[in-house]
């Protein structure tokens, strides 16, 4: 079966920038455009992760193969912001997600308490500002999952992440980070032989994940905001007005891809560069010397 596990449709809020979350959604996708487009590119099961919402799941829950997710927009306990996506969750468990997002060992506390599964998502990109070398401490010890392949993201984020998960054992997804239709399930996640939302998951949980399909680029990235943008003036006619600075999207991108090719250098060799054993030249010298002349 296969399923994107991390697409955004209308109900994801605003742009978390200061003037721009005045005219700009998140995404302009209604949750029924989001299901058809997904449906049409070969998942077997749906999902929505907007951001701290499941409202989008009302227009969907009459299908089967839909099930409630969400992307949590939470607090470190280092003071940083971090995006956990959570999956197969009821609006009891959304609402009791949503009372403990600011304080990181409450959640995760919950969050295992109930047996979600949960991820750490775009672990090696700057969408949600600095990090601290005690994030990835706790990313390593409390969650189970680790999002390893984000359509948005650059291929050097994505191999990071990668790496970050197979040296702690940690399942590892795929998803479009899909704001726009155009990006619609071109990432995903599949588990070969399952034939239920229960299947997929346990096979998930089992390490049985493949990760499938495109990653992010400065071209992938200028389109969807660009789309975003038409799609915005379309809806409301006011913003038309906002036109002569669409000019300015492939600027403001590649500043952004500058900020986090800095970002994944940065934290890449931090974490995932690898460390010399612990007294291995004593170890070598040892067995030379046990050697017979």
């Amino acid at each position: 079966m296969k399923c994107d596990l991390h697409v955004h449709s209308r109900h994801s809020g605003t742009l978390p920038v200061a003037i721009l979350r005045h005219f700009f959604l998140e995404s302009h996708s209604a949750p029924s455009d989001v299901y058809s487009t997904l449906r049409k590119r070969g998942m077997d099961l749906i999902t929505l992760t907007d951001h701290d919402s499941i409202t989008g799941a009302e227009e969907l829950r009459r299908y089967p193969d839909f099930f409630v997710s969400e992307e949590v927009s939470c607090r470190m306990p280092s003071g940083t912001n971090v995006h956990v996506g959570v999956y197969d969750l009821n609006e009891r468990q959304h609402v009791e997600i949503a009372r403990r997002r600011d304080d990181m060992i409450r959640l995760l506390a919950y969050l295992s308490e109930q047996r979600l599964f949960f991820t750490i998502n775009h672990i090696f990109a700057a969408v949600t500002g600095r990090r601290n070398a005690d994030d990835f401490e706790w990313f390593a010890g409390y969650f189970p999952g680790v999002e390893a392949r984000n359509g948005q993201m650059l291929p050097a984020a994505n191999k990071h992440a990668e790496e970050f998960a197979w040296r702690r054992c940690k399942v590892q997804v795929a998803g479009s980070d899909a704001h726009a239709l155009a990006s619609v399930g071109t990432t995903y996640t599949e588990v070969p032989g399952a034939r239920t939302k229960d299947e997929f998951f346990a096979g998930l949980r089992a390490g049985y994940g493949r990760l499938h399909g495109e990653m992010g680029g400065y071209w992938k990235l200028t389109r969807d905001i660009l789309q975003l943008c038409m799609e915005m003036m379309r809806e409301e006619r006011w913003t038309l007005l906002l036109a002569p600075a669409v000019a300015l999207v492939p600027a403001g991108v590649a500043v952004d891809y500058l900020v986090d090719r800095y970002f994944i250098r940065h934290w890449g060799s931090a974490i995932n560069l690898p460390k010399r054993a612990p007294n291995a030249g004593l170890r070598a010298m040892a067995a030379r010397q046990k050697q017979p002349a």
